[in-house]
């Protein structure tokens, strides 16, 4: 629901000078689409030199890039301190990325002759009369309910009790060991899910970032071995995402959540530095980064190798992951959840299944025992409370969402099965048959990638402006999808169907293609080509396209349809296997193509006979592609069965060995525990 990025809501003010010699303007860092040091060891150097170069960015996770300077030997900017301790004590939304800075400030560099004791007392003072959890009193800006927010909230809560066991915290009235019990079994089901079923906001280039600082968090400080092993568990299968989808540094894939900003340019992705310092590739760019840090700076997690192993092994001719996240709310009793237990309905929650049709009662609960009614989030509810309480109270609700259910439930993400194609000059992926004309808030479907920029992806247009779904951020309605190895087809149809929260109002789709970013660009026969390097992308409309002409950050890079019905087709190529460009462009033109309403036939030069429609199955050559049920894992390096509770991961004469129910982690080439 949030995100850090550029935002003015969620700047720091900073009122105080900086100490001397402290850098007065930044010196970007380069992207690297290929290893730019050997080793991790190597890249922490450079990664905290940079940070010691830098002034801090003056967003929410302005502290942690203060921390990174104390550990480079540099003098840190209190005031950048200060100013964050300033937000975190507003209770603003995204308050919760900031206090976990706090905490291991707290935790990791208390007794710093170079922190002032002034400082430490008002970040004691800060942490003790922090919110962390809905029930607790208060009226405040803070989401507290979406995944990541979830865990970033439980692990500071216990963290902050297990750091002040026997004080009494000044907002909640609770012991620090009442934190401790309290989120304890938060902290485990989080864990749990995320282990065997995944992430709602899957492979998500924005939130991982977040849910990395959180569990890293829980591995430094923690001290309950179990959590501990946990935490390392699931750092290790997020990192195992990365790597499986991602190309020369791009986190390039199908995402639960993503933003406009983060879609076009890798050097915002939130998730850049991380994987520069992990696998060696992307930018420290700073943009909206904390992991990063928090991987630096930790001293207990170690990564395995074979995850690096995997991310830059980019020389096989090919590779394919499917892997499926998300549970289905039609069995959510499959996971031990009910409809009346609150901490079930944040389970809900981390769904953003607020207006499900089975979850939209306990919902209304939740809004009156937490007086979410006056949330910035949740206040466009006030109006209606009245009606929506008269309703609940009739039971009403449930038949209510239901007939609007592909609107009111658009921010919700359910199970999603996820197929990505990496060559070593170009990676597709796609979010395979996901919830079809549904509206849609965040999610992004589909993405071709060859290179830092050079990107590829479709989206139908929600307004011009405001929160998500914007113009290019999530859809206003959501496509039919379904790739096969380089070639993907996707479906619209926009419908004028009733609406209370984003009625559609354009009828029309895009694509994002910036011609500038590409080596070549040629047009014809309907088709648009791209070269880049040795990667080649071919992008067909079933209706006739042009580009934006009109000046801005979309000229020459959006290609625009009109109509309420579409078919997109795109197909990737390479050098080694499909020749030279001309030869690729000369196949794929000469490829039958044959368009009905909401079906298309096509003779992919590379795939063979692909037919596929709104209502129809996915055939090539006849034969039906199966795209639901995958298991939790499937590719050349893992297998692992949905819901997963052991994998073996190899790459290169490295493993990994985790056994969730063991409580098992093994890696290295001989084994290590």
């Amino acid at each position: 629901m949030t995100t850090v990025h550029d935002s003015p809501d969620y700047k720091i003010i900073i009122t105080k000078p900086p100490p001397e010699g402290y850098p007065d303007k930044s010196t970007p860092d380069s992207f690297s689409d290929h290893p730019f040091q050997p080793d991790f060891e190597a890249r922490r150097h450079a990664f905290l030199e940079n940070c010691l170069r830098n002034p801090s960015p003056t967003n929410t996770k302005a502290a942690y890039y203060e921390l990174a300077r104390l550990s480079a030997g540099g003098l840190p900017h209190e005031g950048v301190i200060h100013a964050v301790l300033d937000y975190i004590d507003q209770r603003k939304d995204c308050a919760d990325f900031a206090i976990h800075s706090i905490l291991r400030l707290l935790y990791q560099f208390k007794e710093d002759p170079r922190l002032s004791n002034s400082l430490v007392t008002r970040a004691q003072h800060t942490v003790l009369n922090f919110k962390y959890w809905p029930d607790e009193p208060g009226i405040d800006d803070l989401c507290t309910w979406t995944e990541n927010h979830q865990i970033l909230f439980a692990s500071a809560a216990y963290l902050a009790g297990q750091l002040y066991p026997n004080e009494t915290f000044i907002n909640s009235g609770h012991t620090g060991k009442d934190k401790i019990a309290m989120n304890y079994h938060r902290i485990k089901r989080w864990l749990d899910l995320r282990f065997s079923t995944g992430f709602s906001e899957w492979l998500s280039h924005v939130y991982y970032d977040e849910d990395m600082t959180a569990i890293l968090s829980l591995v430094d400080f923690c001290v309950d071995d179990k959590i501990v092993q946990c935490s390392k568990m699931v750092l290790d299968i997020m990192l195992l995402d990365m790597a499986l989808n991602s190309y020369q540094g791009v986190f390039g894939c199908s995402h639960g959540r993503s933003y406009e900003n983060t879609k076009k340019w890798s050097s915002t992705e939130s998730t850049t530095d991380t994987g520069k310092l992990i696998f060696g590739m992307g930018i420290f760019s700073a943009f909206d980064n904390m992991s990063a840090i928090n991987f630096a700076l930790s001293k207990k997690y170690c990564f395995p190798p074979v995850l690096e192993k995997i991310a830059n092994d980019l020389q096989h001719r090919e590779m394919i992951n499917r892997q499926r996240m998300g549970i289905r709310l039609v069995e959510i009793e499959r996971w031990g959840l009910g409809f009346d237990d609150f901490e079930d309905g944040m389970v809900f929650l981390s769904l953003e299944a607020y207006t499900h049709p089975r979850t939209i009662n306990l919902f209304m609960r939740m809004m009156d025992k937490y007086n979410w009614w006056e949330n910035n989030f949740l206040s466009p509810f006030k109006p209606y409370r009245r009606f929506l309480n008269g309703l609940h109270k009739i039971d009403l609700l449930p038949t209510l969402t239901h007939l609007l259910e592909y609107d009111v439930c658009r921010n919700t993400r359910e199970e999603v099965n996820l197929y990505t194609y990496r060559t070593p000059d170009y990676m597709l992926s796609t979010a395979q048959d996901y919830r079809p004309g549904y509206g849609g808030d965040q999610q992004h479907i589909w993405q071709a990638t060859l290179g830092p920029n050079a990107v590829c992806f479709t989206t139908h247009p929600s307004t011009r402006g405001g929160g998500t779904p914007d113009y290019w951020a999530g859809s206003g309605t959501l496509p039919r999808a379904a790739q096969t190895k380089n070639v993907v087809i996707v479906i619209y149809k926009i419908t004028r169907r009733p609406a209370l929260y984003v009625p559609n109002r354009y009828f029309f789709t895009h694509a994002w293609l910036p011609c500038d970013q590409f080596d070549e660009v040629v047009e014809q026969k309907g088709w648009i080509f791209v070269r880049k390097a040795d990667g080649y992308l071919a992008l067909h409309s079933q209706h006739q396209y042009h580009w934006q002409t009109q000046p801005g950050e979309d000229h020459n890079r959006e290609v625009i349809v009109e109509g309420a019905e579409n078919i997109w087709l795109c197909e990737l190529g390479r050098r080694e296997t499909d020749g030279e460009f001309d030869q690729f462009i000369d196949q794929i033109c000469q490829a039958q193509l044959v368009f009905g309403r909401l079906k298309v036939t096509y003779q992919s030069p590379s795939q063979g006979l692909l037919e596929f429609g709104w209502r129809e199955p996915f055939l090539q050559d006849g034969k039906q592609v199966a795209f639901q049920n995958y298991p939790r894992y499937d590719n050349a390096y893992s297998r692992a069965l949905f819901p997963m509770d052991k994998i073996l991961i190899t790459c290169d004469q490295h493993t990994l060995e985790l056994n969730w129910r063991n409580s098992v982690r093994r890696y290295g080439r001989g084994g290590k525990k």
